[in-house]
């Protein structure tokens, strides 16, 4: 196993998509006089979650019913696999770290839910090496986004009951000033409708799901409809993510400033974390399989152990903003952006990729 992981990972180490990204990385560090345009940026997240959606709604319509239940029943296991590593990563932080509870229960959403630049990068690599997956592993990017956003939402509510003070400081901490009043404390209620249209129908996961709606329905009426487009979403796809982690790099250079401000235990939370959480969600992935009595490819595994080892940049901040503004706004984009976000597209995939294949090789399930 260490040989072919050994392997996997010179063999990933290397290729355009992380080359890009190491490109990006320097950027910053060579203060290079360069700013990525944000427009540009913003269209090639556009394409990407578009993209994404639209192949996964493509392939979704060429399964048969009893692929769809499948798939359904599996989306339920992503939905509480990601629910359960919030909770376990507010446990981690609280026992290591001494971060503010605040703090805390922000990074803990954050690691709840997935990251789409992860799974984007994960997807590029597997296709580059031929290892097959679930068609409809995009629409597990949809769902395992949402468990994050109702972590730190449930944990933040939890600390606002017991004393929290405007600023996020809990009683025995720095700076504490006693307890909101409850005006202040409904004016900014952390369930409004305001904060669970954005949980629910934020940009990201809206384009996500329009792209699969569309690409479901394209794909229903045949390849004749759908090959022109083809062209664009599918073709174009690994050129343009070069560019998209050319702009990751730069950003996840430029968040590592932050991370010193966590201390050491967070740099080893968001190096480990995501290799524990990984392995969590394959170990579940491989004991719905046994009970369905199903063989998933090995890029399947991959694929939801990304997405359970990844944490968010996109999603959870967009609710922050709005539900818990008292939590610091760089020290969750600092782990989860700067570090894991880093570690797993470089490091943690072919990692994954191994473990993966170990495992569907040590406890094979017979379909």
């Amino acid at each position: 196993m260490l040989g072919a992981l050994l392997t996997n990972i010179t063999h990933n180490l290397f290729k355009p998509l992380l080359l890009f990204f190491y490109m990006g990385f320097a950027i910053p560090l060579l203060r290079v006089p360069f700013e990525f345009p944000k427009q540009i940026y913003q269209g090639l997240t556009l394409y990407l979650l578009v993209a994404i959606g639209w192949h996964g709604g493509e392939e979704l319509a060429s399964l048969s019913s009893g692929e769809l239940s499948q798939a359904l029943g599996f989306m339920l296991v992503g939905f509480f696999t990601n629910l359960g590593i919030g909770l376990l990563a507010y446990k981690i932080l609280r026992k290591v770290t001494k971060l503010r509870h605040v703090d805390t229960a922000a990074i803990a959403g954050y690691y709840g839910s997935d990251s789409a630049g992860t799974f984007v990068t994960a997807l590029g690599v597997l296709t580059a090496t031929n290892i097959a997956f679930a068609a409809y592993m995009p629409v597990m990017l949809a769902v395992m986004e949402i468990p994050g956003c109702l972590v730190a939402l449930l944990l933040i509510a939890r600390l606002r009951r017991k004393g929290m003070d405007a600023h996020g400081n809990m009683p025995g901490e720095p700076g504490y000033s006693g307890p909101r009043a409850s005006a202040e404390g409904m004016s900014h209620s952390i369930f409004s409708a305001e904060v669970l249209r954005d949980v629910f129908l934020n940009p990201g996961l809206f384009l996500l799901l329009g792209g699969i709606l569309v690409g479901y329905i394209a794909g229903l009426q045949g390849p004749n409809v759908t090959k022109a487009d083809d062209i664009l979403f599918v073709d174009l796809f690994q050129g343009i993510l070069c560019l998209f982690l050319l702009e990751m790099g730069m950003t996840a250079a430029h968040q590592l400033r932050d991370i010193r401000r966590g201390g050491l235990p967070l740099i080893l939370f968001g190096i480990l974390a995501p290799n524990l959480f990984a392995t969590i969600g394959m170990l579940m992935a491989h004991a719905y399989s046994w009970t369905i009595g199903a063989v998933f490819p090995v890029g399947t595994y991959v694929l939801f152990a990304v997405l359970s080892g990844a944490a968010s940049y996109i999603a959870v901040p967009a609710i922050q903003r709005i539900a818990f503004p008292e939590a610091s706004p760089t020290l969750p984009l600092a782990a989860s952006l700067g570090l894991t976000f880093s570690y797993n597209v470089t490091i943690g995939i072919p990692i994954y990729i191994s473990i993966a294949t170990w495992l569907t090789q040590a406890l094979p399930i017979h379909g």
